[in-house]
């Protein structure tokens, strides 16, 4: 059922899968074509969420909040990552062209 409505989705960047493990559903999201080393997002789906009525919705908002979390899990470096060193911050004339 998950992956007949994965099907409904098409992304040109992004591939969505589903397999059942240990009784549970997840959801896969990949990169496509990806040209560096990105995970896959696992996206657990609750057994209850597949009796809902509103199953679909359910699975979109899902799947939405989970494409948030995996292009944030993407970032190498984040200003909070205080112990790497940061890029010097460029000049005020550089920064102005001239």
């Amino acid at each position: 059922m998950v992956q007949e409505h994965l099907k409904l989705y098409d992304h040109p960047l992004l591939a969505f899968s589903a397999r059942e493990t240990s009784g549970a559903i997840e959801v896969l999201i990949d990169l496509k074509n990806s040209t560096v080393p990105v995970h896959t997002y696992v996206l657990p789906i609750h057994p209850r969420d597949l009796d809902h009525p509103q199953f679909a919705w359910h699975l979109q908002r899902q799947l939405y909040d989970g494409l948030h979390d995996y292009f944030i899990e993407m970032f190498a470096r984040t200003p909070q990552n205080r112990a790497e060193p940061r890029s010097p911050t460029p000049d005020k004339q550089g920064s102005q062209g001239g």
